[in-house]
């Protein structure tokens, strides 16, 4: 079969400046290592767009860990945006890879994580746009073998009519090695057909018709060699633009309500060395200023107050921040947020979920008012002035006048009032309905009915909205249909299919979702929607029950029941007197980090160029050129900031930064190059902390940055203290621009908009230079000349 590549360069071209974000379907960025030699061919795709997709960890897990195969090459694919997608179906093409252009209906397998129920109207877009039949049992030996993780396989049921092969659990388990052998079946002649009987027969694979399968678990997350998960780094703004390490998985505090804290059982802390070591990694090979310690309660992890303060100390003068995204209210503390908040200050954010003291002990958490209040009255005086609440509604606590005697949104109203009185704050709270998802405690729970919840959190926000207080809510109808989904069966699989083909698409997006289309749906499958969201009697089968999470059907059972006395169980420890299965056997035990105090950074070992504190008035300039060309013209001038300060991190340039809340490269562009346009000799400066060679500074920039970009000319400047320094942007005179097919033109600074429109078509038209004019000269000259004479002294 021949393999089918699409170049949007050549396929789209100007048809590209038509969309919203062309970055979003063009590659090139730092770091893409799939290549076309591979003879497995496999295919990553997110289904939703590229900046959240690029934000998601484990498709760059997986991207860098299947890359490495021998054989096997695996490229990347988003869901398209609506614009993109009627482009694509206007010029008759199939989606494409961003790495390759490989045309996904003519890989071996093509893979998705789905971590948002409603994201699988997404899967639908990507395999209709790749023109492969939706329903798994409509593909031939022509067709990808489609496969699907993440956290919402832990209830396949849904999806099982899409998908042929569900890899249930974590990937670091088994499936890289799985891959490896299908890799190698396929290399000696095995089909589609055989592939896939191989792989459904895999203990940790769930198919339609299979019994059941179990979940994976990483029992070599905490000894595992440091192994950051850096490339590709995105060459535009995404929705968590920032380097990720994970701490550890799973969490010990089995907070009743929490999908996640049941599924990724039991806790793996990694050792804080080889934490360190992939942070270096995400800084000096990927050029990230802000990394996240990222698990489900990082205020868990052992020792954390020691590790960033080392962190701190490697990392502060280089203006690298950490951020701590997951903080229990029963681990906070103020000096380590005053700790993480040294290069940037972070929020405060309290996940009470519900305020009496009562529902907390139901749900297995420990949040009190009057921590809260002692933290926030402490971090007021620290200069915090304010912070976020999240609650949640619906939650199955029993009778609702049985707690405190209120309901519990005139209790969370109550809360939010109490400690604002008594800290003089305003707060941001975010409220939505409580989902009883599979594998908790709660999972034969009803779910609150949308009109219910819709009441309680127009209550909340009628309350608080006029003291002063930002409320923010979820969608009652979409946490009915997330129910639906996360909770259904097969049948679900007609209601997903029908909203797609009427035209649903990328629905966890406000601005795309199409309330009224699915509640034209969810009333022609209201009887479905009613059983599901329905209260399952005990001993009746569920749905998910071919999937073995770990987490012994007794043990949720006794969880439901001690949360019906209000009673508390003890986080996980090994040995522990309440076994929930997840630790049977030898290789799934509670994993700590050992490491004791760090009481020194001298073990941090090389941590990349120290950022010199500059202490001479004098100011160390290096004014250069560079081109952009090729896929980097559909970038915007905010995406080329972006990728040039994080090159200039990655190749070690000793830069200068501003002061203020949120430091920043003191770098300046003669002028923005509109999208579409090529540059070949664009004008940037970058003040620098120290005398940096210029040949050097040309050299390690080019390896740093991605494709298209090249640094084609740089020269040091010293201007003196006390002298005039001017911006780049002061010294602009015009352009030399040249169309295709027309002789180069002079256009002054400020005609360029005319000169736009009589050539009409962006694309192909090229800037060959800047031209700058010193103050009180008649003529205009290139920016170095005009450099040279304003700032004379050699260096």
């Amino acid at each position: 079969m021949e393999i089918r590549y699409i170049d949007p360069l050549t396929e789209l071209g100007p048809l590209l400046l038509e969309v919203e974000k062309p970055a979003r379907y063009i590659g090139g960025e730092y770091g893409s290592i799939a290549g076309r030699e591979g003879h497995f061919r496999m295919l990553f795709a997110f289904p939703d767009l590229y900046e959240i997709g690029m934000s998601n960890q484990a498709m760059k897990i997986l991207y860098n860990r299947l890359n490495r195969l021998e054989g096997v090459s695996c490229d990347r694919a988003f869901a398209p945006a609506p614009d993109f997608e009627a482009l694509l179906r206007k010029k008759g093409l199939p989606l494409y890879g961003l790495d390759t252009g490989i045309v996904l209906k003519d890989l071996d397998m093509l893979c998705f994580t789905l971590g948002y129920e409603l994201g699988i109207t997404g899967i639908l877009t990507i395999l209709d746009m790749a023109r492969i039949p939706l329903r798994a049992t409509e593909r031939g030996e022509e067709d990808p073998i489609i496969v699907m993780g993440g956290p919402c396989v832990s209830n396949p049921r849904p999806y099982e009519g899409f998908i042929d092969a569900f890899w249930i659990g974590e990937a670091e388990a088994g499936f890289f090695e799985l891959i490896q052998t299908m890799a190698n079946k396929k290399k000696a002649g095995e089909g589609r057909g055989g592939l896939l009987s191989f792989l459904v027969s895999h203990p940790h694979v769930w198919t339609r018709g299979k019994a059941g399968a179990s979940r994976a678990v990483d029992s070599a997350f905490a000894q595992r060699p440091p192994e950051a998960a850096v490339f590709p780094v995105p060459s535009m703004k995404i929705i968590q633009h920032h380097g990720a390490v994970e701490l550890m998985r799973g969490c010990p505090n089995g907070c009743r309500f929490c999908h996640a804290g049941y599924w990724y059982r039991p806790m793996r802390q990694k050792p804080a060395d080889t934490i360190r070591k992939e942070i270096a990694a995400l800084i000096d090979q990927g050029g990230f200023r802000e990394i996240s310690l990222s698990s489900l309660s990082t205020g868990d992890y052992r020792h954390i107050d020691d590790l960033v303060t080392t962190l701190n100390a490697a990392y502060a003068s280089r203006y690298i921040s950490f951020q701590l995204p997951s903080l229990r209210v029963s681990t906070f503390s103020l000096p380590l947020l005053e700790k993480v908040s040294e290069v940037r200050k972070s929020g405060l954010t309290f996940a009470v979920e519900t305020p009496a003291d009562a529902w907390q002990l139901s749900i297995n958490k420990e949040v009190s008012r009057g921590q809260v209040v002692s933290i926030l009255r402490e971090a007021k005086k620290q200069g915090w002035r304010g912070a976020k609440f999240y609650f949640m509604v619906g939650l199955p606590l029993g009778e609702e006048e049985g707690y405190a005697g209120g309901s519990e949104e005139g209790e969370i109203v109550d809360f939010i009032l109490d400690v604002a009185a008594q800290t003089g704050m305003h707060f941001h709270i975010n409220a939505g309905a409580f989902i009883p998802k599979p594998h908790t405690p709660y999972q034969r729970a009803p779910q609150i009915s949308e009109a219910a919840a819709r009441e309680k959190l127009d209550f909340i926000r009628s309350r608080l909205r006029p003291r002063g207080h930002k409320v923010g809510v979820q969608d009652p109808f979409v946490s009915t249909l997330e129910g639906i989904i996360s909770r259904g069966d097969e049948r679900v699989g007609d209601l997903i299919e029908d909203a797609y083909r009427n035209g649903c698409r990328l629905d966890a997006w406000a601005e795309y979702f199409k309330g009224d289309l699915w509640a034209s749906l969810l009333e022609k499958y209201h009887p479905l929607g009613e059983e599901i969201l329905g209260a399952r009697e005990p001993g009746t089968a569920l749905p998910w029950g071919c999937i073995d999470s770990g987490t012994a059907g007794d043990f949720l059972i006794g969880e439901l029941e001690k949360s019906q006395r209000g009673e508390i169980t003890l986080p996980c420890i090994n040995n522990c007197t309440h076994p929930c299965g997840n630790c049977r056997g030898n290789n799934t035990i509670i994993e700590n980090n050992i490491q004791q105090k760090i009481i020194s950074t001298d073990s941090l070992g090389e941590v990349g160029l120290p950022q010199v504190k500059k202490t001479t008035p004098d100011t160390y300039r290096i004014l250069f050129s560079f081109s952009k060309t090729g896929k980097a013209v559909f970038l915007s001038h905010l995406g080329v900031i972006e990728i040039f300060s994080m090159a200039f991190i990655r190749s070690g340039i000793p830069v200068l930064f501003t002061g203020g809340f949120n430091p920043l490269p003191k770098l300046d562009f003669a002028s923005p190059l509109a999208m579409g346009v090529a540059g070949e000799k664009e004008i940037a400066s970058l003040d620098t902390t120290v005398l940096f060679d210029v040949e050097l500074f040309k050299a390690a920039l080019n390896r740093a940055l991605p494709q298209g970009f090249f640094i084609t000319e740089a020269k040091n400047l010293l201007i003196p203290g006390g002298v005039k320094k001017h911006s780049l942007a002061s010294l602009l005179w015009g352009y030399e621009y040249e169309a295709p097919d027309s002789p180069p033109d002079l256009v002054k600074a400020g005609d360029e908009k005319a000169y736009r429109l009589v050539k009409k078509d962006l694309y192909g038209l090229k800037r060959r230079s800047v031209f700058a004019r010193a103050p009180g000269a008649d003529v205009s000259s290139s920016y170095f000349t005009v450099f040279r004479g304003l700032y004379p002294e050699e260096i």
